[in-house]
C-alpha cells in the first residue's frame, strides 16, 4: 500500500468521534489506527468501538483516546508473511505493519472471502419484518404518478426488493408489507417474481401513518419485530441491531444516522450590549437523525390507537413522556441511504455502484 493510502487509515488521539466516523466512512474498512506525531502506533478504533461509546455516552465530541483499544495487534515488517494467519487466529480484519521504532509503515487487510463461499447468516430467521409501503411518495413525483414508491428502481431492482434482499442476507424470511397507494401493482410484481421468502400484505383503506397500520396486522408476535420504511437502505449488521435492542432492555429502538450540516456563513456569537464575543467561519453541526428503521417489542402494538393516523414518532414520543426506555442504534452518515428525493436517489445509485446498470 502506498504511503498516501496508508495515511487514510491513521488518525490522532485528539480526533473526535465525528471525525473518526467520517474517516471510517471514507475508507470503508471499519477501522482506524491511532498514531502519535511520529507515526508511532498508540491504539486502534473500530466502527463497533464508536457505536458502543455513543450508546454509552451519546457524545459526538469526545476524543477517540477515551475509548480506543490501547493494545492493538500488529506485526513487524519482517513478519509480513504471517499476517493472514495472524488475522485469522485473532479474528481481526486489519494489521498495521511497524518499523523498528514502532512507526506504522503499512497496513494489511484480511483476504476477502468470495461471495460464493460466504456463510448464510440466520440470526433473523424467526424475526418478522414489516415494510411500510403504503405512502404516495409525493417527493418523487412525477415518477410516483406512474409507479408506487416501493417499485421505483434503484439500478434495475425496485427499492422494496433491495430492502428484502438485505434482510434475507441475515436469514429473514417472513415479511409483512402495509400497502395502500397502487397496491395491486406491488402485489402483482412480487407475485410474478419467484422468491424464497413470504410476503403477507396488510391493506389500508386510507393512510394511517407509519405506525397506525400496524394495528391491522392480525397475527400476534412473541418476539420483537422490525419495522422499516420502504425508501431507505441501511448498511449495517442487522443481527447486531436486533441483538442490541434485546440486550438493552429498550421497548423501542430507533436506528439513527449521523448527519453533518455545514452552515455556509460565518457565524457570530454575540455578547452583551451588542458586542461580538467571537466569530466562527462555516461551522459544522452534527446530529443523529431518525432513519426510519425501528425494532419494537410486540406489546407496543397494543398501545397504537385503532383506525387512527399515527406515526412511529408519535409512539416514541408517548414512551419518552411516560419515562420508558427508547434506545438508539447509531450508524454513520454514509451507511444510511434515503431515496425519498431525486438527489438522494442518485446518491443511493452511486453508493451501490449502479450507474452502469
Amino acid at each position: 500500500m502506498k504511503h498516501e493510502e496508508t495515511c487514510r487509515f491513521l488518525t490522532q488521539e485528539t480526533s473526535s468521534v465525528v471525525e473518526a466516523m467520517q474517516q471510517i466512512d471514507a475508507t470503508c474498512r471499519g477501522i482506524l489506527f491511532i498514531v502519535d506525531d511520529q507515526q508511532r502506533l498508540t491504539g486502534a478504533v473500530t466502527d463497533g468501538d464508536i457505536r458502543r461509546w455513543l450508546i454509552k455516552t451519546g457524545s459526538l465530541r469526545d476524543p477517540v483516546s477515551r475509548f480506543m483499544n490501547k493494545n492493538p495487534k500488529f506485526i513487524y515488517k519482517k513478519e509480513l508473511n504471517q499476517a493472514q494467519e495472524m488475522m485469522v487466529k485473532h479474528t481481526i480484519t486489519a494489521l498495521p505493519v511497524l518499523g523498528n521504532k514502532g512507526n506504522v509503515l503499512d497496513i494489511v487487510f484480511r483476504a476477502e472471502v468470495p461471495e460464493a463461499v460466504k456463510e448464510q447468516r440466520e440470526g433473523l430467521s424467526d424475526v418478522p419484518v414489516v415494510i411500510m409501503a403504503g405512502g404516495k411518495g409525493t417527493r418523487l413525483y412525477p415518477y410516483t404518478k406512474i409507479l408506487p414508491k416501493p417499485l421505483i428502481p434503484i439500478g434495475d431492482i425496485p427499492i422494496m426488493e433491495r430492502i428484502i434482499h438485505k434482510f434475507c442476507e441475515y436469514g429473514a424470511r417472513e415479511f409483512l408489507a402495509t400497502v395502500n397507494y397502487k397496491k395491486s401493482m406491488i402485489k402483482s410484481y412480487f407475485a410474478e417474481n419467484g422468491h424464497d421468502y413470504q410476503i403477507t400484505y396488510v391493506e389500508e383503506e386510507r393512510p394511517l401513518g407509519t405506525a397506525g397500520s400496524l394495528c391491522l396486522i392480525e397475527k400476534s408476535f412473541d418476539r420483537p419485530l422490525i419495522v422499516t420504511n420502504c425508501d431507505i437502505l441501511i448498511h449495517a449488521d442487522y443481527e447486531d441491531i436486533y441483538r442490541q435492542h434485546v440486550e438493552s432492555g429498550s421497548e423501542l429502538t430507533i436506528v439513527t444516522a449521523l448527519k453533518n450540516i455545514v452552515v455556509p456563513y460565518g457565524v457570530i456569537h454575540p455578547s452583551e450590549n451588542g458586542a461580538i464575543l467571537s466569530m466562527e467561519e462555516k461551522p459544522k453541526l452534527s446530529y443523529f437523525v431518525n432513519t426510519g428503521m425501528y425494532i419494537l417489542n410486540p406489546d407496543l402494538l397494543k398501545e397504537i390507537p385503532q383506525d387512527t393516523f399515527f406515526h412511529m414518532t408519535d409512539l416514541s414520543d408517548r414512551l419518552l413522556k411516560q419515562g420508558r426506555r427508547v434506545g438508539m442504534y447509531p450508524i454513520s452518515e454514509d451507511s444510511f441511504l434515503d431515496m425519498g428525493e431525486f438527489e438522494e436517489m442518485r446518491r443511493m445509485e452511486a453508493k451501490l455502484n449502479l450507474k452502469a446498470e
